[in-house]
Parts: C-alpha cells; structure tokens; sequence
C-alpha cells in the first residue's frame, strides 16, 4: 500500500519517526499529531500525513535517488527501512536467500574499503563480496573469520578507521578493469535492456511508416543496436526475450549471470500529463558517497553524443540508487531516451533517421569509454565507420 499526504494510522507515526531521526521533521510529538480542522490531540497511532511530512518525503526521495513524488511506495519505504539501520545496532551476517541490506552495511563496505578489503560498491547490501572483505578483515586481525558483523568486530573495525583512511578502491578497481581489456570493442561483453514491455498500457507512437507501441519502440532501437555493436565485435546478450516481462533485480541478475562487461538499460519516460520532454541518462550513485565512477563516465559520454547529434533537450546525467544499477557487478547506465507523452520527443524518436543517431551515438560512447586517456575525439566528430574501421585495422 502507498501512503499520501491526507492518510492516517500507525504506519503513518512510524513514518514520521523515521523521518525525525534523520533530521528531516521536527517536533515529532506535536507536528501532525493534531486535527487539522478542530485542534483536538490525536493518539500517535492515529498520526495525520500531512504537508510537512510530504516535504520531509520529497526530500529524502530527492537524496536517495527516488522518484520524488512525496508518496510512500513500496521504494521509498524500502529505503526507510534501509535507512532506520546503522552500523552496531544489530549483527550482520550474509544470508543467500535474502542478503541483509541497510545504511549500516553500507557504513560497513565504505570502512572495509577504506582499508582495501572491499573492492565493489558501496551498495548497502550484504553480499557475497561483503562476506569475502569481512572475514579476510577477521582473519588479518586475530578475530573468529565467521563472516558475522558483531560488537568486537565493530569495535576492531572502528579503531582502524581512525588511523588509516584509503581512497574509492572500487572505482579505482573498475579502471583498472577496463584498463586491462584493452581500447577494442572486440571480446567485450555487454548486456542490453530493452525497458518493460508496456503490454499492460502502451502508449501508441505515430511514426513514419506506421503505428507502434512504445515498447515495440524501444525493441526495435534495442535489436538494432545489438546489431551495430554486433559488426563491431561486441558479444551482446539481451536482459530478456521480447515476451517476457522480469523485474529489474532479475535483469540485475541476468547480467551477472551473463558476466558482462556493461549493461546499457533503455527506457522511455511515462508521464501523462506532463511537459517534460528530452534525453537523460543514469548511473549508480547514491547520498552515502558512492558511485560507480564508470558508470558516471559512460553516461557522460551517451548523454553528451546523443544530444549533440540529436535536437533532444538536454536533461544530463544523473546518479541513481535503482535496482538494476546498485545490483550488477558492472557499470551499469539507464537512458531514457525522451518521454512517451512527449509530441516532441515522439517526434525525434519515431524518425528513423533519429534512431539510427541514436543507435550510433551509443556505440560511440562506448568506445570512447574503452578509449580512456587516448581519446582526443570532440563531442559528436567520430562516426560508427571510424570506430569499426578501427577494430578492424587492429585485427589485421
């Protein structure tokens, strides 16, 4: 259930509380806590949503990478409870069904990764790698390697804190990474999401040579690029065979099953009603500190040749806790590629001209990604034919 501004009850106060802990609503015994129309107290239990509280939402919505519509959704209550947990408050340990998740694992990775035991991103889940950082950190310091997160481990993990400080070992990990495969195309493996399928309500788009879905949309740019990547050299998989609708943490998982080098995830914005229009694109980032420094490079760069190629309103680059984005291994980037609703941005998108841009604009990001420092390529100047022609005079 999504709680809005007007509901009431107990789930509403614990809202509230959350919130208050975190500074972002005062006086959580008074505010709400009255009937906005007669004055009379209310019990706590009976706690009114009410303009303060959807502020102090839309804020956290703001910080945490949500979108920030002040309602309370299963998301955002997910991160609240995410955020109700801090680092001594309770034991931790990796549970494969359902690993642990919370602000105090997070607190856990960034303290492991300033000491070079943990090397993935600060993701705030309890996984296999957090598992691995925390009972080498047990071992290297004489405590009981069993992998649980407990008081003496805490307190061990606090006195080191203090006396060394490293620097973003995952980001540093991620270059070296692409430094190490190498500047060709050819062997790299990468992961395609077309968006959902829209099959419960598509949008229809007008388009040159006919009527088609949205979904049927960003399924035929989808193909087309696997296919450019494809003469390039790429090995490209796809999150999902084109009937099938799996949520976003399966893409997350399908990707990793693939043990891809990226995943480029496109969407399309459904607003109805709105005036939004253009192109952003996406990386994993979130307000504790972390981000993938690849995926921010790689967002760049798609963000930057799509609208230098393209008249799509620059909407920039943004860095975002969602699930396919927090939950692979890889960098992982989401482009909304413009707003369904959009008159607009149909226009641009449904011009096959404009897709083929597009398809290229992506291709090119991702060279120039693998480029890293050799790239001395402008915004917008290196074609699709340069960057085939180029894997092909390396092969030879």
């Amino acid at each position: 259930m999504a709680w809005r501004r007007g509901d009431r009850g107990p789930e509403v106060a614990a809202i509230r509380a959350t919130l208050a802990g975190m500074g972002l609503l005062h006086n959580i015994d008074s505010v709400g806590l009255t009937e906005p129309e007669t004055g009379s107290a209310l019990a706590r239990t009976d706690a009114v949503f009410d303009a303060d509280l959807e502020a102090a939402v839309l804020a956290f919505q703001q910080a945490r990478g949500l979108i920030s519509d002040g309602i309370v959704g299963s998301s955002t209550q997910a991160a609240l409870t995410d955020a109700s947990h801090k680092l001594g408050t309770r034991d931790l340990s990796y549970i494969v069904s359902k690993p642990m998740a919370g602000d105090d694992v997070a607190q856990l990775q960034r303290r492991l990764g300033e000491l070079g035991f943990y090397t993935g991103p600060v993701d705030g889940t309890f996984g296999a790698l957090t598992h691995g950082a925390v009972t080498d950190f047990q071992r290297d310091c004489g405590l009981p390697s069993d992998g649980i997160v407990e008081s003496e481990t805490i307190a061990t993990l606090g006195r080191f804190s203090t006396l060394f400080k490293g620097g973003d070992v995952s980001s540093l990990v991620e270059k070296e990474r692409v430094r190490t495969s190498g500047p060709m195309l050819a062997g790299k493996r990468i992961v395609l999401d077309p968006g959902p399928s829209g099959s419960e309500n598509p949008i229809r788009i007008e388009t040159p040579t006919g009527t088609i879905t949205d979904a049927e949309l960003l399924w035929d740019i989808t193909r087309r690029l696997s296919e450019r990547m494809n003469q390039a050299g790429v090995e490209v998989f796809l999150s999902r065979p084109e009937a099938m609708i799996p949520t976003d943490p399966e893409r997350a998982e399908i990707a990793n099953a693939f043990n891809a080098d990226l995943v480029i995830s496109l969407r399309l914005d459904r607003h109805p009603g709105s005036v939004g229009d253009g192109v952003a694109t996406f990386y994993f980032g979130n307000s504790l500190g972390a981000e993938s420094m690849l995926g921010e490079a790689l967002s760049g760069f798609v963000q930057r040749e799509i609208v230098s190629r393209t008249p799509l309103r620059d909407c920039r680059t943004h860095g975002r806790s969602w699930p396919i984005l927090r939950m692979t291994r890889m960098p992982s980037i989401q482009i909304y590629l413009g707003y369904a609703h959009s008159a607009k941005d149909v226009a641009i998108l449904g011009d096959r001209q404009s897709q083929d841009t597009i398809i290229d604009s992506v291709l090119v990001a991702v060279k120039r990604l693998y480029l890293l420092d050799a790239d001395d390529h402008p915004t917008g100047s290196m074609s699709v034919d340069d960057v085939i022609n180029f894997e092909q005079r390396q092969q030879d």
